[in-house]
């Protein structure tokens, strides 16, 4: 049998996670709320602030029942591909234009797996990016531009 104890990096992150609700919880309760049917500018960060909350102490108390496991290698791959892509997508959305933005930054981001190869991660990007576009351009109507000044056409 294992020996169960305390994982403090659990519990703190558990303790940020329930702090932060509460903070953005209290700010959102200067706001209009509004009813289900009739949302005010409140009522959807009161919501997340809640499931914030929840998922803190879901968290902080499985950080309580946690088994110590020594931790493993760094995915330094994810780090080199997952953590630039959005910083990519929001320095040439503007001037690239939404969807070759979109589609670069997952393509960057489908890198960070050793797995991925790369006709799948094109074919991903592909989808990704008709369906981003189908979704805030056309259904949602944002206004922004599909294709930027940078480009020729």
């Amino acid at each position: 049998m294992k020996d169960t104890k305390f994982d403090k990096t659990d519990a703190a992150a558990g303790a940020l996670f329930i702090f932060c609700g509460l903070f953005f919880g209290a700010q959102s309760l200067s706001l209009d709320l509004g009813t289900a049917f009739r949302m005010g500018p409140g009522y959807f960060p009161l919501i997340l602030s809640g499931v914030l909350i929840l998922l803190g102490m879901i968290v902080l108390f499985g950080a309580m029942k946690a088994e110590n496991e020594p931790m493993g290698e760094h995915a330094w791959r994810g780090l080199l591909f997952i953590l630039p892509a959005p910083i990519f997508f929001g320095l040439t959305v503007r001037g690239l234009g939404f969807v070759p933005s979109i589609f670069l930054t997952t393509l960057i981001a489908a890198f960070a797996s050793l797995k991925m190869k790369p006709f799948a991660a094109v074919l991903l990007a592909v989808a990704v990016t008709i369906f981003s576009t189908l979704v805030f351009s056309y259904a949602l109507g944002l206004p922004f531009r599909r294709f930027g000044p940078w480009l020729p056409f």
